[in-house]
């Protein structure tokens, strides 16, 4: 975008170009004529126009932002209108997906060519297929030298070599995604050591770093040492070994560990040891006790917390980080109804956390106590998700419809109030825009028409069908029990391509929303089977104080 079609060798006068410029003789005739001059140039031969271009007045710049505004499909159709619009939505194109299979080796010039200005790229293959391997990655980096953002799913022929070149030649890449990847360590490494202006990091299940293999720990460059702002870990054998990476990341703002295996306690204790920016973790399934939790509450600049299904986690080391980081403005806690946090903790996170904003609690049993202290002293809380508790009923809500001046935006779902609490938000929280109640059971769809009624503005989703708290999840994302879930899966799109062979199809995102997995991507169990271990904790919450505590694996 923003480059003219005479830079690439098209003119709206080229020889390629059929267009005729038209003009009317009288606007107010729905008829258009274009002129004919004789050789004396004395007088004009109207004749009607029947391939009129409208657009070729327009500069490239104009037609690019129309472009823009038109859906996928309709904006690979109208690239077969005429050579300019295929060369116009080429390069206006940014954001680009392909089927990162073997086959695709010899369209790659044809592909870049066209789209010569992609910052945005996403390689995708599935693992029936035999993916790109290292020539095909250094040929797309060296087309794609504007590269920002890269996401490689599968490419399992890739080595360390292609992630070397592709980190010299792309030094502008700020934002790296790889998942099912076969490079290991070697391959991660070699990508941080030429890399000068990765930000972000997002690694899930990457190969070849398993016990039966030689790993050696992922250490980091001196220009991404400085560079890098957040490091994502997901479903992981040896995890611990990116502890180099996370220690040495300088700026480091953000740490998500989700769903990877082995203790992190100590990973966590020696980042504690160290001069650190935290402001945001997400702990999800992941081996981390109240040592953990004392480490990070020593990270003072701490403002994002979430903590979801983190067994080993209690009362003591929530009350430690509450009390120490006193910056918190967003909590999310799923407590996996072990019962291990409950009042104490969250009351602590009431009494200390003056500029907290957002907070979600799922899977815990809070009472009448430890609400008031969070409604009295938490001034600021916009945000509120009471989710799978079975303690929660009208007394609970209530009090929050009481006390809870600024609160915008509520979610009440899987929980044990009535028609009675519900509609104590006709009167209470001034600053309501939307309520939302799920799967509670005891609530009917009269609460709605009378929340309706008196408060006209307010957005009321309520639905009345029947609880069931075993949905109940998690969400590492932000606001993830506050709104719908919506997930971007990764629809395949074809563009077509003019090269020498005819036209060759390619797969680009249906939306704008680069980075966001798809739906359909498999997770691990943490400690084995899923039914297993929910049904171990359920047991546990009912009162079998005879049985040990979770093994520290």
């Amino acid at each position: 975008m923003g480059q003219s079609s005479s830079a690439h060798g098209f003119s709206p006068t080229d020889s390629n170009y059929s267009h005729h410029r038209c003009s009317g003789t009288d606007h107010s005739q729905s008829e258009f004529f274009y002129p004919t001059h004789s050789e004396e140039d004395d007088f004009l031969i109207s004749q009607p126009c029947e391939n009129q271009d409208y657009t070729d007045g327009l500069p490239d710049e104009c037609l690019a932002l129309i472009f823009q505004s038109l859906s996928s499909g309709d904006r690979k159709r109208s690239s077969l209108v005429c050579r300019r619009w295929l060369l116009v939505e080429g390069i206006s194109r940014n954001r680009l997906s392909l089927n990162a299979k073997a086959e695709i080796i010899p369209d790659i010039p044809t592909i870049f060519s066209r789209f010569d200005s992609v910052t945005k790229l996403a390689l995708r293959c599935d693992r029936r297929s035999v993916s790109i391997n290292d020539e095909a990655l250094i040929l797309i980096s060296s087309r794609c030298v504007n590269l920002t953002r890269l996401k490689l799913r599968g490419c399992r022929d890739i080595t360390h070599l292609g992630m070397a070149c592709l980190a010299k030649n792309c030094e502008k890449l700020k934002k790296l995604s790889c998942g099912s990847c076969m490079f290991g360590a070697e391959g991660m490494n070699a990508l941080l050591i030429n890399s000068i202006s990765l930000e972000e990091l997002s690694v899930k299940r990457l190969r070849c770093m398993n016990h039966t293999v030689s790993v050696e720990p992922i250490s980091i460059g001196s220009n991404a040492a400085c560079s890098l702002k957040s490091i994502c870990l997901k479903e992981l054998y040896n995890g611990q070994y990116f502890g180099p990476l996370i220690m040495g990341s300088k700026n480091l703002k953000t740490l998500k560990l989700l769903r990877c295996l082995g203790d992190w306690d100590r990973v966590l204790e020696t980042i504690a040891s160290r001069e650190n920016h935290l402001v945001e973790i997400h702990l999800e399934r992941v081996q981390v006790s109240d040592i953990g939790l004392g480490a990070i509450s020593k990270f003072s600049d701490l403002e994002i917390l979430h903590l979801v299904k983190a067994p080993e986690c209690t009362d003591a080391g929530v009350v430690d980080v509450a009390r120490r980081c006193k910056m918190l403005r967003k909590v999310h806690i799923d407590g996996w109804r072990t019962n291990r946090i409950g009042d104490v903790g969250l009351g602590a996170i009431g009494e200390n956390s003056v500029n907290l904003k957002e907070l979600v609690i799922m899977g815990l049993n809070p009472t009448v106590t430890s609400l008031l202290a969070i409604a009295s002293n938490c001034q600021k809380l916009e945000r509120l998700a009471l989710c799978g508790s079975e303690s929660i009923g009208d007394a609970e809500v209530t009090c929050i419809a009481t006390k809870c001046m600024a609160l915008k935006k509520l979610c009440i779902k899987g929980c044990e109030v009535t028609d009675e609490g519900i509609v104590s938000f006709a009167w209470g929280c001034p600053n309501l825009v939307k309520i939302k109640v799920k799967k509670c059971k005891n609530v009917t769809g009269e609460v709605a028409d009378v929340l309706r009624s008196r408060r006209g503005s307010l957005a009321v989703n309520l639905d009345v069908g029947e609880v069931d708290v075993e949905v109940v999840d998690g969400s590492a994302s932000d606001g993830g029990a506050l709104e719908e879930v919506i997930e971007f899966p990764a629809i395949a799109r074809t563009v077509p391509i003019l090269g020498p062979g005819g036209v060759v199809d390619i797969d680009t995102p249906s939306t704008s929303n680069f980075g966001r997995s798809s739906a359909s991507n498999s997770r691990i169990d943490f400690l084995g089977g899923r039914g297993f271990v929910a049904c171990t904790f359920r047991r546990w919450s009912n009162g079998s104080d005879d049985l040990p505590p979770p093994a520290r694996g």
